[in-house]
């Protein structure tokens, strides 16, 4: 982990370190190489069962692309095409996926912050979507632009969030309409890490782009990925023109894009998880293919967002052990397609941060990192299946990314002939507190959270017995009253801004 900026003066003790490590110092984790190996859930026979009825769902049942001129490019490319069902053929598909890269870099703005993902690397982005915020205040409230800024805010300063992220939170106070301006121009301004584009018209995914440009200079944004975007499917095996407008405006400048079925098991799905992964990787294979259409060797990331039904309410559930056999299963086939893949990792159904909250994050962003997964969405804050963005959650999770970052990394084999020498340094019966080893690595060798408490019960009583959530929302509080906004050259904010406004005061509130 490395410091860009400086902490406050040095002290001594246990309070005082804790205080070193948690001072506003802008640190940053790269992207995660990963040193444990996958869990593959299936045989290579069993494997290729599953791909192969998905490759039979493409050939025999189709997929529709509700888009004329979409139909009319598969058409183009050899594909049966009725209308908008599109029936492609398994060589012809296996060949333009082939196209796509199996990793890919993401340019920052601030070029020390670009990350790779894809073959044995990772990264986390913070969650997408939420209309409703659960506050500082620990008040649930419809979210606005002041919590979208805090979010890139808090995404900034994360050392694990490899990207600011995309739709932090749905700024209810923003009219639909000028909602992508706003949320563009905060990802940009608030924060130097890549970012997400809007995908809700091809309008503005064009905006957005043009936003980046100004940012990043447009002949950068035209031949350099600095972004990756998300284009949902809508299960069972449809693409509508909204998702396919959008990919054709980032494909064209090389932006990646995400190919993400939005998969409720057992609604969406079969009810069944072989069946539900069959269909999936039919509907987010046609959409990597399409975009290789659209432009050959465009960075295009497999993969889902996956939530099982309860059958007894038709609530979406997160952290079942389901969710995790997906992502298990996907990732094997990602590396079988040779694609980089993505799926969402701290999800959870509670509605407060509490137990089931963790339980169910825990679980679910456990099963992601022994899946392999490249693109980890919404690993910090995610409520209510996606419904509610938490301030304490967002930080708390944000520890828990920097731990799974541990995990992931492995362990470290060149530190067996030094603790070995420790070992030879005192009798049996002993202890290593005084040891010449343990003095210099103590900081380092094991991961010390903060926002765990783990003092006695007298030690915690004592410091005015704060839960985990009190603590998350007095740690959201701190970075942000701390938070320095990074550099951006002034006639580059000046340009972003008048770009912002005007197409506000010229896009109607009420368009469609």
């Amino acid at each position: 982990m490395t410091a860009t900026g400086t902490t406050g003066p040095s002290r001594r003790g246990r309070s005082a370190r804790r205080a070193e490590r948690t001072a506003t110092t802008v640190r940053w984790l790269p992207e995660l190489d990963r040193g444990i190996p996958y869990l593959d859930i299936v045989t290579p026979e069993e494997l290729e069962r599953i791909h192969d009825a998905s490759m039979t769902l493409l050939e025999e049942v189709g997929i529709d692309f509700r888009d004329d001129e979409s139909a009319s490019l598969w058409n183009k490319a050899g594909a049966s095409v009725d209308g908008y069902r599109v029936r492609i053929d398994r060589e012809h598909l296996m060949e333009l996926i082939s196209t796509a890269p199996s990793e890919y870099t993401m340019l920052a703005r601030n070029p020390e912050r670009s990350v790779t993902l894809g073959g044995r690397k990772t990264i986390f982005t913070p969650s997408y979507g939420a209309p409703f915020v659960l506050d500082v205040e620990n008040n649930r409230r419809h979210a606005t632009i002041d919590d979208f800024n805090n979010f890139a805010k808090l995404a900034y300063m994360e050392p694990a969030m490899h990207m600011t992220g995309g739709v932090l939170c749905e700024p209810m106070d923003i009219p639909v309409p000028h909602r992508h301006l706003e949320m563009t121009y905060s990802l940009l301004r608030y924060s130097d890490k890549p970012l997400m584009g809007s995908v809700t018209s091809r309008e503005r995914a064009e905006q957005s782009l043009h936003m980046m440009g100004i940012a990043f200079g447009h002949e950068t944004v035209a031949n350099t990925t600095v972004s990756t975007s998300l284009a949902n499917c809508n299960s069972p095996l449809v693409w509508d023109q909204t998702m396919l407008d959008a990919v054709k405006v980032y494909a064209a400048s090389n932006q990646a894009m995400l190919f993400s079925p939005f998969v409720l098991g057992g609604a969406s799905t079969p009810a069944s998880t072989v069946g539900a992964v069959a269909q999936l990787s039919a509907e987010a294979l046609a959409g990597v293919a399409f975009m290789q259409l659209i432009r050959p060797g465009s960075p295009s990331v497999y993969g889902q967002w996956t939530a099982t039904v309860a059958m007894n309410s038709g609530a979406p559930m997160a952290g079942t052990p389901e969710i995790d056999h997906i992502n298990l299963l996907v990732g094997q086939l990602a590396r079988f397609y040779q694609l980089p893949w993505r799926c969402s990792g701290g999800c959870s159904s509670s509605k407060l941060v509490d137990a089931q909250a963790g339980y169910e994050a825990a679980r679910n962003m456990y099963g992601v990192l022994m899946a392999g997964a490249n693109f980890v969405l919404s690993t910090t804050g995610y409520l209510e299946s996606a419904l509610c963005q938490s301030y304490a959650k967002v930080m708390l999770d944000g520890e828990q990314m920097r731990m799974m970052y541990k995990l992931g990394r492995g362990v470290d084999m060149g530190e067996l002939d030094p603790a070995m020498e420790a070992i030879r340094e005192i009798e049996p019966g002993d202890h290593y507190l005084g040891t010449q080893h343990t003095l210099a690595n103590f900081e380092n060798a094991f991961f010390m959270p903060d926002l765990m408490d783990g003092d006695s019960y007298e030690q915690w009583k004592a410091s005015g017995s704060v839960d985990a959530n009190s603590r998350g929302i007095q740690m959201a509080k701190r970075r942000l009253h701390e938070y320095v906004e990074p550099s951006l050259a002034d006639d580059v904010l000046a340009e972003l801004t008048d770009y912002k406004d005007r197409l506000r005061s010229e896009i109607p509130e009420n368009q469609l």
